[in-house]
């Protein structure tokens, strides 16, 4: 083909490829229109894992085993949940279900997997796709190692999560740019995706967007010169440069819960471009040394074990990523690249061979997904000892408390805005706010950013300290500043309820949807707030797949005495998450309300076994179990109730009557005195009190009791009262 033919038919395909992709990001353009004059590099490229990214499931890339006995029925007996993992009509998908009283399947739910991310070298998620866009991993995943299914990352629990949303982070570091709705780019937003999604983390992830680099091949008198500087190459950048173009993807401090990247506040979620310091995008931190994580060895830490090993730090730069990897191909040169500095090594003093990354780079398990062994690129003199491919479950992660430090850039300057970012990840994620907040307050005060986002975290640093009246200051300056989101205006609103301003929470509420009539969330909240039914269920319609709103519409019903609804919208909350012990305990209390025990108990034993340290649960448990004439258990119940909420008066008042009913008189008079310190000015306290004393044989004190339930303002309290002291002969 001539050069002017090509042009032709690059114009062409470059138009093709964009109506296909729908709104593709500005300046980026569809990688099949890298491989019309790159072919044999995007062919390479292609069988690459960061190539096999992120795919739509086909024949033609399943690596799965999908006829397995686990593949149709997957037992998870943390949760007490079965999977399964389905082809139907060319189309693929998981189902989850549980067995209910006589083995019967309940909390059925079947998505479909709309993307597999993940090469399968390692792993591979699934995700099913929302009608409003979002992105959903599904529990169940494949491992490369053994061949089998097993949970996804963060999903081997009692509780695995069923609405595990992809965010910005996720798709940034699995796949090419895809394309996000506007006003969804700035920070915090809901990660939300629109048109045809990339397939695969594609040539502009590395060389930028491609679109300028087309238009200048496509015209004609372009230069080799022109050419060259309309596209970046990784290979002409300084070795800083360079390397954080691997490093915006394969540096990760850490996957526990600390703010480990922060996005800059004035960057889209997709906006770093290879070739500009990667510190202009964004800061990454780390757990402060000597707090236990100094040796810690997870999935993407690739860069941040490398960066310790003594061959990085004294090859002043030398030593890079592509050092050892080529990024276009599968190949592996890593013991000639070992050899470029070793050379002096004598074969009397070190054993033959050409795999020194088996020694020295050994494999491990990581500790965040222990599915998958990884290569440790921390280079060793040494193995360390034990066997570092052992098998182990996952475990939850620490919930870290203290402070974090910047790790990249390093060091990281000394600007008021850096300083500004250092307090931010103090109290960010909740690891390090009383000692943080000083110092937020100070920047603020000092700097008066003009990013809403600077005043959401400091609102959110007032909130953990329990200072709802100084987070209301905050939310209202990040809502004038961020006019047209909701999400100030739903935090505002949550502080002025924690301040005991309802009816201005609710003001404020209304307002963040008018702002945002379609926002699923806003209405949930607004409804939550207003206890208003046709609120929650305009949150349901807006966003089925959200977990929250359905239970919470079983608590507005079942308050309202509205049974078959309540029990219906708890079912459907079970279906969504299983695991939400509330939803359970919504159905109990809805079931038993009906009459129907059997079943109400079932569901309340999955509400107290989920949330086992929650006194409502507990207690409610205890009066259904009353009504049903089972008062040994009932006691059992209500003692866990005051175990989990030393302070529930409620229960106590249960408790006391139970014990009398036993003839435990003494602990009945214990609980109800308990009762009167947290209800002293209560009526029926010290009605159940003066029975109580009176059962006790210490009539004086039951008489004094009883004198004040009838002098009460309640009339019917007051009508027992006087029936008791006539009874025990007490005018």
């Amino acid at each position: 083909m001539t050069r002017a033919g090509l042009r032709i038919a690059l114009v062409a395909f470059a138009g093709a490829a964009a109506a296909r992709l729908g709104a593709a990001p500005a300046g980026y353009v569809d990688s099949k229109v890298c491989a019309r004059c790159h072919r044999e590099i995007a062919e390479a490229y292609a069988r690459t894992g960061m190539g096999r990214s992120f795919v739509r499931p086909a024949a033609t890339n399943t690596v799965e085993d999908y006829d397995s006995a686990a593949a149709r029925d997957f037992y998870h007996a943390p949760s007490d949940t079965h999977f399964a993992m389905l082809r139907r009509g060319g189309e693929y998908f998981q189902r989850r279900w549980q067995t209910g009283l006589d083995g019967q399947i309940i909390n059925l739910e079947e998505l479909r997997v709309d993307y597999v991310m993940g090469s399968g070298n390692h792993a591979r998620s699934y995700l099913h796709r929302t009608a409003r866009g979002t992105l959903i991993e599904l529990p169940l995943g494949w491992y490369a190692e053994h061949a089998r299914w097993d949970m996804s990352p963060g999903s081997d629990s009692d509780r695995p999560r069923t609405r595990r949303f992809i965010s910005y982070k996720c798709m940034f570091c699995h796949n090419a740019v895809p394309q996000i709705p506007a006003g969804y780019d700035a920070p915090g937003s809901d990660p939300v995706y629109e048109g045809n999604l990339p397939e695969g983390i594609d040539c502009q992830r590395c060389h930028g967007p491609g679109e300028q680099h087309v238009r200048v091949v496509t015209t004609p008198g372009g230069t080799p010169e022109a050419v060259r500087a309309s596209i970046v190459n990784p290979a002409r950048l300084s070795p800083e440069r360079r390397n954080e173009v691997c490093m915006q993807c394969h540096l990760e401090t850490t996957s526990g819960p600390i703010p480990s990247w922060v996005v800059r506040f004035d960057r889209g979620p997709f906006s770093f471009r290879p070739g500009e310091p990667l510190g202009d995008f964004a800061v990454a931190f780390d757990h402060a040394p000597g707090t236990g994580h100094d040796a810690k060895f997870e999935a993407v830490s690739s860069v941040y074990r490398l960066r310790q090993s003594n061959c990085f730090r004294q090859s002043e730069g030398r030593l890079a990523c592509d050092t050892c990897h080529d990024p276009h191909r599968v190949s592996a040169r890593y013991s000639a690249a070992c050899r470029q500095c070793h050379t002096q090594i004598a074969a009397a003093k070190h054993p033959s061979g050409n795999d020194c990354a088996g020694c020295h780079m050994p494999k491990r398990r990581a500790e965040d997904t222990p599915g998958m062994v990884m290569t440790d690129h921390r280079i060793v003199p040494r193995p360390p000892p034990g066997d570092l491919v052992a098998e182990f479950r996952e475990h939850a992660a620490d919930e870290y408390r203290g402070p974090v430090v910047p790790y990249y850039p390093d060091p990281l300057p000394a600007t008021p805005l850096n300083a500004l970012y250092r307090a931010v990840a103090q109290v960010g994620l909740g690891n390090n706010v009383e000692r943080g907040m000083p110092d937020l307050v100070r920047e603020i005060a000092a700097q008066r950013p003009r990013n809403s986002e600077f005043y959401m975290v400091l609102g959110d640093g007032w909130l953990a300290l329990g200072k709802p009246r100084d987070a209301i200051d905050a939310y209202r300056q990040a809502a004038q500043l961020a006019p047209a989101s909701p999400r100030p205006l739903r935090s505002l609103a949550e502080a002025l309820r924690q301040d005991g301003q309802t009816a201005a929470a609710g003001e404020v509420i209304n307002r963040a949807i008018a702002v945002a009539p379609r926002d699923a969330v806003t209405w949930h909240q607004a409804g939550t707030l207003a206890s208003d039914a046709e609120k929650v269920r305009k949150a349901i319609e807006l966003d089925p797949s959200l977990p929250g709103p359905s239970r919470t519409l079983a608590e507005i019903l079942v308050g309202a005495g509205q049974l078959d609804a309540a029990l219906a919208a708890a079912r459907d909350a079970m279906r969504i998450d299983p695991y939400d012990g509330m939803a359970w305990d919504f159905a109990g209390r809805a079931l038993a309300a009906k009459g129907e025990w059997r079943e109400s108990f079932f569901d309340f034993e999955r509400a107290v076994r989920l949330r086992p340290k929650d006194a409502t649960c507990s207690y409610d448990f205890a009066l259904a179990l009353v009504r049903g004439d089972r008062f040994d258990e009932a006691q059992t119940r209500a003692e866990a109730a005051i175990t989990a909420d030393p302070a529930f008066a409620d229960a106590y008042e249960l408790l006391g009557g139970l014990y009398l009913r036993n003839r435990r008189t003494a602990d009945a008079v214990r609980s109800y005195r308990r009762l009167l310190e947290l209800r002293p000015d209560s009526p029926r306290a010290h009605l159940r009190l003066g029975n109580a004393l009176a059962a006790l044989g210490d009539l004086a004190a039951a008489a004094e009791e009883l004198r004040r339930a009838a002098a009460g303002s309640d009339s019917a309290v007051a009508a027992q009262a006087a029936e008791a002291l006539r009874r025990i002969g007490v005018r």
